[in-house]
């Protein structure tokens, strides 16, 4: 029987799911981060098996009887970094020879019909892959500014801070404050400062940054333009490295598709989404653009797919998705 294991090893989570040639889904498994760079490469490795080991055996698979295994893995930056996930994949079990790629290239199998064009993921932090007809690949990795919620948040804290401080313009207004004082409970712009930077906050958990993206989208919706600022410069910042990531593989001149997915992209405001794609579109303006990919994971199993000379007809493309996980599965 010809069975793939495709694992997408995440900042947040793990999830390897185990797949037949037409595309019928066996057996998925879940554990944490899967990121050398964000616990370590023991602690990533461990959670790569772990998530791999719960799908083979929910598929009643063994490791060594697969037709091919993909690890599309957050961390995977430079050449070392593979050789560490390969080898270390290897070590746990995973043999005899799995194949490694930045989670940008999973993410993008996972919009794109074809596999080629452009992927931009804009979660906890952004990411971006291309690839060819003609097979080159690239990845963003250290080269693309964080990008993500993370950096909305951080950029929207510091805009509120300088105009508190008066060194920017002050809207009386300030929506973007009022927003982000109500979402914490917070009185003032000191109390919420503190609550952010603080060493000792064990009367009271300290607040993620990344959850205030949501809050930065749901004001600029509503048209604040302080807000909106800072949208529209990320989108244009993600949009400028879908462009440089088109030359890197050689597709800037030629329609490709531009596959758009993560958290931060699927608010239903289009104003992030609206950002890149004008900035793409203005130096490609044949570009294809995808909003309704399938889960990364599932972009990793199509990866083992083709690597086990399995074509990835809209048939197979749909029975994955028709026989994916629970979409609590992929959920943070």
């Amino acid at each position: 029987m010809n069975i793939v294991l495709g694992v997408d090893a995440g900042n947040t989570k793990t999830i390897a799911i185990v797949a037949r040639a037409d595309g019928s889904i066996l057996g998925w498994g879940r554990s944490g981060c899967g990121d050398i760079y964000g616990v370590g490469e023991q602690a990533a490795l461990d959670a790569i098996a772990a998530a791999s080991f719960e799908a083979l055996s929910a598929a009643r698979a063994e490791a060594n009887g697969l037709a091919s295994i993909v690890l599309s893995a957050a961390g995977a930056d430079w050449p070392e970094d593979f050789e560490t996930i390969r080898d270390g994949a290897v070590a746990r079990g995973l043999r005899p020879h799995p194949i490694v790629y930045n989670d940008a290239i999973g993410g993008l199998r996972a919009g794109s019909p074809d596999g080629t064009g452009v992927g931009v993921a804009c979660g906890t932090a952004a990411a971006t892959g291309a690839r060819s007809r003609d097979g080159r690949i690239w990845h963003s990795s250290f080269w693309q500014e964080a990008g993500g919620a993370d950096q909305l948040g951080e950029t929207a804290l510091k805009s509120i801070v300088r105009a508190e401080l008066g060194i920017a313009p002050r809207d009386p207004a300030m929506p973007l404050t009022q927003a982000f004082l109500r979402y914490l409970n917070l009185p003032t712009v000191e109390a919420m400062l503190h609550a952010l930077t603080a060493r000792d906050f064990r009367s009271a958990p300290q607040p993620e940054i990344k959850s205030m993206a949501k809050v930065v989208l749901d004001v600029a919706a509503e048209g604040d333009a302080m807000a909106l600022s800072l949208v529209n410069n990320q989108g244009r910042a993600l949009g400028d490295t879908a462009l440089a990531a088109a030359r890197k593989v050689g597709i800037e001149r030629e329609p490709f598709h531009l596959v758009l997915t993560g958290g931060v992209l699927r608010h239903p405001s289009a104003l992030m989404r609206d950002a890149i794609i004008a900035r793409v579109r203005a130096a490609s303006p044949s570009v294809n653009v995808i909003h309704d990919a399938l889960e990364p994971a599932l972009g990793a199993v199509m990866l083992a797919l083709e690597h086990a000379h399995v074509a990835i007809t809209p048939t197979v493309r749909a029975k994955l998705q028709m026989t994916a996980p629970p979409k609590k599965v992929f959920e943070t």
